[in-house]
């Protein structure tokens, strides 16, 4: 009696001691079994509302003896996706290396796909636990009381799934579900305090070990959070292997097998109703693959599929991604199947995919293949070329070609439209718009060709396209029956411009630069056959300043000429440059080899800077139009059928003429009538190294007049000549000196061929 009333002053003696120094309780009414229980109690009440008030906060400091509590740190930490090294590819499977055999396509395994990230993703921990998940030892109790009673603290519990709570005592609390967590807690303090409000909720969980057997990545024991359920410790095992089945994945406990999931049914519905959460010593076998077959061709899901115990349709495979596809053709597909009674055991067949194919019932070994739809159009013409829209159009019986053409707008491209608004779109194009008056006008729309355009038809008796041809202006603008030819679904009309095919000259369009001295200088389309009289007859004649003889004429085909040539010659010079160093090389002795080889530099040096000089140099394309010095009428110019892209300039009649080369007045100088070239180069004078029998004269029509094209004693019916305003006096370098004329000219022999082949003005002769 005397020990029992010994133990029990010693409990409560440790239990009075126990709340002080953890400051956590404000007793309240206990409940009355006795006048020394009641006594016992009232001792600890609170003796003022400020002692209360301290009491309460002290339970609110974090003890040092535990771990501050943490919800959101301990959440974002279970939630985060813990990095792993990257997995190797698995190997091929047996049926994966057949299949390839078979179509030439390594076909991954579905569903395979889900597991080849890198990662492991833990459960949301943030969340609260599903309401039956069970207590269990290490998991964290976080427990509120209020009313009579403050309490706050967080309790884990210990191997036997208890926790303690002061003057409360030891409570059970393993294997009790989330759900009825505040109600066992509410039972147990009840038995102590009345008038109170209980809160309980988990904090950190703890983590469990299961095993993973059989056709693993990574079978094995596996340490993962209570929360997880059977697909999280797939995804921590890196799902099955390549050996391993998708659809029957068995979880067992305790000897037994309380589920089996079919990935398929999470994969392709998402549906994880058979997805159980996971206990410790859980073990989840994934079994050998059942029967397997392959889906290719016109499928984007092409992969290996596995077959569901029992039996699996073609419409059962096709509809774990979204059915039979719109491109996939319907009529007939290739079966690929394997029979063992028969030699050899591999068979085609075909299978039409209406409801009754989709019934089919595959079996192991089957390799389906879907076949693409034809590209072919039943009912359409397609209109390509210079067209408004390029596209496909319906075709219907009886159509002819005005149905698809009916006018002319349909004719215009659209980047007719677009070149046309960036004219005030863009500044610098503004400045420009009277210069390019005929760039803009070839450029702004496509010319068609009004003659031309064809029907591309395929002959299906004979698998080959015939060309129909039809006048294009005919059928559309003179509305000629004859022309506006029936159509037939897959023909290609196509409608051609005027850069597809060279023209005749009297259907091309021809746009000539008239400047100067004209009647109304500007950009004119020529017609047919027109010459450079007519046109300048058409345009208003010339002003009475008019320089007759002067006139240039440009042409884009001669300057196209003109400048091939001189490629040619500076392709000849350049071989005639390494020839001449090779010859140096070999006939210099050893005694002059040093000086030799200074010399050689420097010629080098001064011949490739003339060759370059040569290579910047551009062809002006003008014809020398041999006139008559002392024409004044526009009758007198020859009558030579204007080109697209010709340029005239009649000039004001000029007061002077020039000398260049080697004289020793490079300058203009006034002309007078009757003035000969002797006179212009007695004014000039000429150097010592200058050449008088090699100089030529350059008139102002773009001819050349050279010595020996003048007769006389001795050459002095060159002298003789008499020079007319704008003509150009050239007296070159003796041929035997080193001048910067010299080598240029010992390849070409003459001067006049530079201008007569080249066409290059007064200009370039200066800077050679």
């Amino acid at each position: 009696m005397a020990s029992s009333l010994f133990s029990r002053t010693v409990a409560v003696l440790l239990l009075s001691l126990s709340v002080s120094a953890h400051a956590q309780f404000s007793l309240g009414s206990p409940v009355t079994s006795g006048a020394s229980t009641t006594s016992t109690t009232a001792t600890a009440l609170p003796t003022s509302i400020e002692s209360k008030e301290t009491s309460r906060r002290s339970l609110m400091e974090p003890s040092a003896e535990r771990a501050e509590p943490a919800p959101m740190r301990d959440a974002l930490i279970e939630q985060r996706k813990v990095s792993e090294p990257l997995r190797r590819p698995p190997a091929a499977s047996q049926f994966q290396r057949f299949v390839q055999e078979s179509t030439g396509r390594q076909l991954d395994i579905f569903g395979s796909d889900l597991f080849h990230a890198t990662q492991t993703y833990s459960p949301d921990t943030a969340l609260p636990p599903p309401a039956e998940y069970a207590i269990g030892p290490g998991d964290e109790i976080r427990v509120q009381i209020w009313g009579a009673v403050d309490y706050s603290g967080n309790h884990t519990l210990d191997r036997n799934g208890q926790i303690t709570l002061p003057r409360v005592g030891v409570v059970p609390l393993a294997g009790v579900p989330v759900k009825n967590l505040e109600t066992v807690l509410r039972s147990q303090i009840a038995k102590v305090f009345t008038n109170f409000e209980v809160n309980a909720s988990l904090g950190r969980l703890r983590s469990i070990q299961i095993y993973v057997v059989g056709q693993a990545q990574q079978p094995g024991a596996h340490q993962v959070s209570s929360l997880s359920t059977l697909v999280n410790a797939l995804f921590v095992s890196g799902g099955p292997s390549t050996n391993g089945s998708m659809r029957n994945i068995q979880l067992k406990r305790a000897g037994r097998t309380i589920t089996t999931l079919d990935l398929y049914d999470f994969i392709a519905r998402g549906d994880k109703g058979r997805d159980l959460s996971l206990q410790a010593g859980d073990v989840i076998v994934i079994p050998a693959a059942g029967p397997r077959v392959a889906v290719t061709g016109a499928f984007d899901q092409a992969a290996i599929y596995e077959l569901k115990p029992g039996a699996d349709t073609v419409g059962d495979i096709l509809g774990l991604n979204g059915g039979l596809p719109s491109l996939a053709n319907a009529r007939k597909a290739l079966l690929e199947r394997i029979a063992p009674e028969k030699n050899p055991p591999r068979q085609v067949q075909d299978l039409a995919l209406d409801a009754d194919g989709l019934k089919q019932v595959m079996r192991d070994g089957d390799v389906l293949t879907l076949l693409s739809i034809s590209p072919a159009f039943a009912n359409a013409v397609t209109l390509q070329g210079t067209v408004a829209a390029p596209l496909r159009y319906r075709w219907f019986e009886g159509m002819r070609i005005l149905d698809l053409i009916p006018e002319q707008d349909a004719l215009i491209t659209p980047d007719y439209y677009r070149r046309k608004n960036l004219l005030v779109q863009n500044a610098e194009v503004a400045k420009t718009a009277g210069a390019a008056v005929s760039s803009r006008v070839r450029g702004l729309a496509d010319q068609i060709n009004w003659d031309y355009a064809v029907i591309e038809r395929l002959d299906r008796s004979k698998l080959t396209t015939e060309l129909i041809s039809f006048n294009l202006g005919k059928a559309v603008l003179q509305k000629d029956p004859v022309q506006n030819l029936p159509l037939l679904p897959g023909d290609v009309v196509t409608i051609l411009s005027q850069n597809d095919l060279r023209l005749p000259q009297g259907k091309q369009t021809r746009l000539v630069r008239i400047e100067g001295e004209v009647g109304a200088p500007g950009v004119y389309q020529t017609q047919p056959g027109e010459t450079l009289p007519q046109l300048l007859q058409r345009i208003g004649g010339l002003t009475p300043q008019a320089y007759v003889f002067g006139t240039e004429l440009n042409r884009v085909s001669v300057r196209e000429r003109q400048q091939e040539n001189l490629a040619q010659l500076v392709r000849r010079l350049e071989g005639q440059l390494q020839s001449q160093v090779s010859t140096v090389i070999s006939n210099s002795g050893t005694e002059n080899a040093a000086q030799a080889q200074v010399i050689q530099q420097q010629q080098q040096a001064q011949l490739r800077s003339q060759i370059e000089r040569l290579k910047s140099f551009r062809s002006n394309g003008r014809m020398a139009l041999e006139l008559d010095p002392k024409v004044t009428d526009v009758s007198a110019l020859p009558d030579l059928p204007l080109e697209d892209g010709d340029r005239v300039l009649v000039p004001a009649r000029p007061g002077f003429v020039s000398a260049l080369g080697s004289v020793n007045n490079e300058n203009v100088f006034i002309h007078r009538p009757g003035r000969t070239v002797g006179d212009v180069m007695k004014s000039a004078g000429l150097t010592e190294d200058a050449e008088p029998s090699q100089a030529f004269v350059l008139r102002a029509d773009g001819s050349i007049i050279a010595r020996r094209d003048v007769g006389g004693f001795f050459g002095s019916g060159f002298e003789s000549t008499e020079i007319m305003p704008g003509d150009t006096l050239v007296v070159p370098a003796q041929i035997d000196r080193e001048s910067r004329y010299s080598f240029i000219t010992r390849a070409l022999k003459d001067w006049t061929q530079i201008f007569a082949n080249f066409g290059l003005g007064v200009a370039a002769i200066n800077s050679l």
